[in-house]
């Protein structure tokens, strides 16, 4: 059996591991569109802040593992992919065959229509490339603004915080990470950043970027301010990789369609990761869950159905957790709540502390925290377990912190039925 693996990030190296287990025999090409080793993107903020190294950022430490596995490494980006021949085309021409095939390519920055958003000084954070020319500029004292406050840029505004820049944050959302906090907790978010020195502005759009003298840079804002700086980072969304599959066949919409197995609409190929668009765990809908821990388990799951024995994914869940200059923040299911539901809040505003959960009936399907660390792995289970409260819904209504013995009570409440 031939597997030919698009994309060396963590969804592709552990979709190619877990295809050698399954298929010894098996041939594994798995390409990537870098020079470098494959590596892990959610690394570079740990090299910008300077615990690790270049190398510290690859996935497998072992020069020699891919290579003691028998997986060959290919460099090349794919350009299209013709499902009747079964073979996938790189730039510059080379063909690549395969009998069953994992579109593992991810995704790439957005970058904004925003007028010298092409300058020299303006870089997304996203690879090896961009961290070293990140590295070059943002020098103790060096002016630098970003442009988003999501996910991504939360955590690449911490490891430049901890270069010694003055750090102005723009975000178009009326709060921080809005796609993963409620109001309430993105706003408090956003005090405790500007607590540390670090300059937010909400509800705010970059005009356009124009270059200065000496090499800095003059953006403009739309609240009529006009900040003179070093450094542009733009962390405003990533997209699927998804073009070179246009005319193959393969169904598109945000993402590649796949179904519990992961396969796509043509059969022998699957689709994982940050390009897949999967069925969501608790509505079925299908979305696009850029999160490492649900590209992980697609990988492993669309590499056992390739090799021929069976398994389906429960569904993708939405799940955060955020470290942001020290506080804790998590983000779980249904976070914003679902139509005719009910919720429990609590919010301690001077100790950087809030919590807000969100009921189907009596069954917890969404949750957002701040600086309530014990309760994250509480929260996950007892969203994915789909858990009937019972009269520990009221508890928690009443006292939404008493999510551990909600969650014992839960759990002997089965073992109890198990007996």
């Amino acid at each position: 059996m031939n597997y030919v693996i698009i994309g060396n990030g963590p969804t592709g190296v552990i979709a190619a591991e877990t295809l050698r287990k399954a298929d010894p025999a098996g041939k594994v090409i798995l390409v990537g569109d870098e020079p470098e080793p494959p590596y892990s993107r959610m690394a570079i903020p740990y090299l910008l802040i300077g615990d690790i190294d270049e190398s510290g950022t690859y996935l497998r430490k072992d020069q020699k593992h891919f290579e003691s596995l028998g997986i060959d490494l290919v460099v090349g980006r794919a350009s299209g992919l013709d499902t009747a021949k079964r073979q996938v085309t790189l730039e510059g021409g080379r063909s690549l065959p395969y009998d069953r095939l994992l579109i593992a390519s991810g995704s790439r920055p957005v970058s904004p229509p925003i007028p010298g958003a092409d300058l020299p000084g303006v870089h997304s954070c996203w690879t090896l490339a961009d961290a070293r020319a990140i590295m070059g500029r943002a020098k103790k004292g060096a002016r630098v603004l970003q442009m988003g406050a999501g996910f991504i840029g939360c955590i690449i505004l911490e490891a430049l915080a901890s270069r010694g820049v003055q750090l102005t944050v723009v975000e178009m959302g009326n709060r921080m990470v809005p796609r993963m906090m409620s109001e309430t907790a993105g706003g408090l978010l956003k005090k405790w950043v500007e607590s540390k020195g670090v300059k937010v502005f909400t509800s705010t759009k970059v005009l356009a970027i124009e270059a200065g003298k000496g090499g800095a840079l003059t953006v403009k804002l739309d609240n009529g301010q006009a900040l003179d700086v070093d450094l542009v980072i733009s962390a405003t969304g990533v997209r699927p990789n998804v073009e070179w599959l246009k005319g193959s066949g393969v169904t598109v919409d945000t993402g590649v369609r796949v179904d519990e197995t992961m396969q796509t609409s043509v059969p022998g190929v699957f689709a994982a990761g940050d390009v897949a668009q999967a069925g969501e765990f608790y509505t079925g809908n299908f979305i696009v869950n850029a999160i490492q821990p649900n590209a992980a388990d697609q990988g492993r799951v669309a590499a056992l159905n390739m090799a021929g024995q069976g398994a389906n994914s429960q569904g993708t869940l939405a799940m955060n957790v955020l470290d942001t200059l020290g506080l804790i923040s998590s983000s779980f299911g249904q976070w914003m709540g679902v139509k005719g539901g009910e919720h429990a809040e609590l919010l301690d505003e001077k100790n950087y502390r809030y919590v807000r959960l969100e009921f189907k009936d009596d069954v917890l399907v969404g949750a957002n925290s701040l600086g309530l660390t014990q309760h994250v792995g509480v929260l996950r289970g007892l969203i994915q377990s789909h858990a009937h409260l019972g009269e520990w819904k009221e508890h928690l209504r009443q006292d939404p912190t008493r999510i551990m013995e909600a969650y014992l009570a839960r759990a002997q409440a089965q073992d109890r039925r198990a007996a």
